[in-house]
């Protein structure tokens, strides 16, 4: 009798929280944001600068265009120093917040097919955040050895950017950055001097022991008009060492 007793109350206890759950209605998803939704339906961006790359003119014989490919860092450089770019034949193409593998997968669409005298790569800063996941370093060289190779078959100048300083990224609380910054630069600048490549120093103008200068920076990380002031003479520098030596010979077409 105490067994049946005790399964009816057991029973009557439970019935109210199953009958609960079985009327509650699931929540709501969170809507996902423009950049998580752009990474589900076009990982790379591809369609950011589709539309101002078949504005450009055809690169015409002898002409020494120069493709800016990077990050937010390059992207910010065009809107905050827009005649370090005006009447320049330089063309931005950078996008907040790329890794390198993205940057890779529009290499194609977004240098190649402009037919640039010179690229200036600019990446390293989000692999190291894990934008897009973790990333060891060694698949960052890998990405960075995969532009430099596809530059060079299409007959492509390469200018290698260091990785700017920076203490700390505010979207990454807590991740070290400074240490991998600098070790990633030392390879940067080896690997361009193996490969002649020219290296673009920006840590050196930019740093402020292992941090970039505040007044220099917005935010730690991004440069403001004074930090691209303090990048320009480097650029300029490495362009003008870029395109004094001779094209790679192409390869592909």
């Amino acid at each position: 009798m105490k067994s049946i007793l005790f399964s009816m109350a057991m029973i009557a206890t439970a019935a109210p929280v199953s009958a609960q759950e079985k009327d509650a209605a699931p929540a709501p998803a969170a809507a996902p944001s423009d950049a998580e939704q752009r990474l589900r339906t076009d990982w790379a961006w591809l369609g950011r600068y589709q539309a101002a790359n078949a504005a450009l003119p055809d690169a015409a014989s002898g002409a020494q265009r120069i493709v800016f490919m990077g990050d937010s860092i390059t992207e910010g450089w065009v809107s905050q120093a827009p005649d370090f770019f005006a009447g320049k034949n330089r063309v931005g193409r950078g996008i907040s917040g790329q890794t390198t593998p993205q940057m890779v997968l529009r290499f194609r669409q977004d240098v190649i097919d402009l037919r640039p005298a010179v690229v200036h790569i600019m990446a390293g800063t989000n692999d190291i955040a894990g934008n897009t996941g973790p990333m060891s370093p060694d698949q960052t060289k890998a990405n960075i050895r995969t532009m430099t190779e596809l530059a060079r078959a299409h007959g492509i100048r390469v200018i290698l950017a260091s990785i700017p300083p920076a203490g700390g990224f505010p979207w990454r609380p807590g991740l070290a950055t400074a240490d991998p910054i600098i070790a990633m630069n030392a390879w940067l600048k080896a690997y361009a001097a193996s490969n002649n490549a020219t290296y673009a120093d920006y840590w050196t103008a930019l740093h402020d022991g292992k941090a970039m200068r505040a007044e220099l920076a917005s935010d730690g990380v991004h440069p403001n008009a004074k930090g691209y002031a303090v990048m320009a003479p480097v650029a300029d520098k490495a362009i003008r060492a870029s395109l004094a030596t001779p094209a790679p010979k192409a390869i592909a077409r």
